[in-house]
């Protein structure tokens, strides 16, 4: 089939405003590809370090999941004094701002590793958190205005794809650093000074695979600093209401909030226990350490299915391919849910390629129009990526009032279905 030209007809309901003219930065995009495979790989490697932390300190599945909820509650507290940050400093300098952040958390890891104190690693997670929102208030709207308004929805779906490059890279290698060292012995088999010394040891591996990240952000850091000066054309508009939340009483806008609240809900909730899913016996039966690798195939088909979107978008209604997939993923979580063996493990790996176009496809639907106000937006929607905080802690107690992680998928099931809602209603041009 071939793809429709870069410029749509006129007729398109779903194109972005017209009048909103793209910045000149000739070659920037590709500065911009960097920052979303940096942070999608930094987001990914909780559902690496949930397992290790989760043997190291005998958690269980609502414990662990206090990972994602100090991670993404600094979407929460930083995404509104994100977006005002970069609107003062520009997009360039707030995404140095936001790397240099992100380096001091990864760098915090080292501390945590010498107490070997839980807490202190869900501190270090909160900075590491804080620098990822900072970058991505500047990644998603500056992808959309690099280039024709009216291909918006399939450039930010490409762009997209680099972030699950990252998501599929680095849990590939932190399931080698970090769940690689599981010793034989378990931390419940041990107590006292024992236990402390083999949290001690084992947390090693954690604070020098951050270390390695640290040295590549700032190597990034570096270089968009020394492109700071590129961008040209860039406007802000001050902030009418509350940090631009009366943007929450376009019908259209508010909707796709919810939606990225649940959509990312659902997708973190399902990366952060699907180690510990297949290594149950009625799915996969292997040890954490064996499998861990697998990870990478859920991010990977988000990857695959980002590059594929993105030529789709140009041809179909992104509202109608949004509920399409959403559908998908409820099937899948269905079939995995109620089968076991290799269907039920690699029918929810499969998920991941019903996600590829979600984020990036809510985000633009929600934000069409806005214009000048696309920072506030970018803002408001990365406060709304909270969800991965709450839905993710709320599965964890399902899982374990349940006692079943099965049955727990009976949550981002009931994400999805809405998330298809709005794709049927954002069908309709903004």
């Amino acid at each position: 089939m071939a793809l429709a030209p870069d410029i749509a007809s006129s007729t398109d309901p779903h194109k972005i405003d017209p009048d909103t003219p793209p910045v000149e930065a000739p070659g920037l995009q590709y500065f911009v590809f960097g920052l979303f495979f940096i942070f999608g790989g930094i987001t990914s490697l909780n559902d690496v370090i949930i397992p290790k932390l989760k043997e190291l300190f005998t958690l269980n599945y609502t414990q662990a999941m206090l990972v994602q909820f100090c991670f993404f509650t600094a979407y929460l507290l930083i995404g509104i004094p994100g977006a005002k940050l970069v609107k003062r400093l520009g997009y360039m300098r707030g995404a140095v701002a936001g790397l240099v952040t992100m380096m001091l958390g990864c760098l915090m890891f080292i501390p945590a590793s010498q107490t070997a104190t839980y807490w202190v690693f869900l501190l270090a997670l909160f900075v590491l958190a804080s620098g990822v929102v900072i970058v991505q208030v500047v990644a998603n709207p500056l992808i959309s205005l690099l280039g024709s308004p009216r291909t918006a929805h399939s450039r930010l779906t490409f762009a997209q794809a680099f972030n699950s490059l990252g998501t599929t890279i680095f849990p590939l290698v932190g399931s080698v650093v970090i769940l690689g060292s599981l010793a034989t012995v378990t931390a419940d088999q041990l107590s006292g000074a024992e236990l402390q010394a083999y949290r001690q040891a084992e947390s090693e591996a954690i604070w020098q695979g951050y270390l390695g990240v640290a040295i590549l952000i700032g190597l990034v850091a570096l270089a968009v600093w020394l492109f700071r000066n590129r961008l040209q054309g860039e406007k802000h508009e001050a902030s009418s209401g509350l940090a631009g939340l009366d943007l929450l009483k376009r019908k259209r806008f508010g909707f796709g909030a919810l939606c990225i609240f649940l959509y990312v809900g659902a997708e973190v909730s399902i990366g952060s226990i699907i180690i510990n899913y297949l290594a149950l016996e009625r799915v996969l039966g292997q040890p954490e350490s064996v499998i861990g690798w697998m990870i990478g195939l859920y991010w990977g088909g988000a990857m695959v299915g980002r590059f594929i979107g993105s030529a789709i978008l140009r041809v179909f209604s992104p509202g109608k391919i949004l509920a399409f997939n959403a559908a998908g993923a409820i099937l899948l979580i269905a079939i995995s849910a109620s089968t076991s063996g290799t269907l039920a493990g690699y029918s929810l790996l499969a998920v991941g390629l019903m996600n590829s176009i979600m984020f990036p496809t809510i985000f633009s639907l929600a934000c069409e129009k806005l214009g000048p106000r696309a920072a506030d937006g970018s803002g408001i929607i990365n406060v709304a990526i909270f969800g991965g905080a709450v839905v993710p802690l709320a599965f964890g107690a399902l899982a374990d009032l349940s006692g079943s992680l099965a049955f727990a998928l009976i949550l981002p099931a009931i994400c999805y279905a809405i998330i298809a809602s709005f794709g049927l209603f954002a069908r309709r041009p903004a």
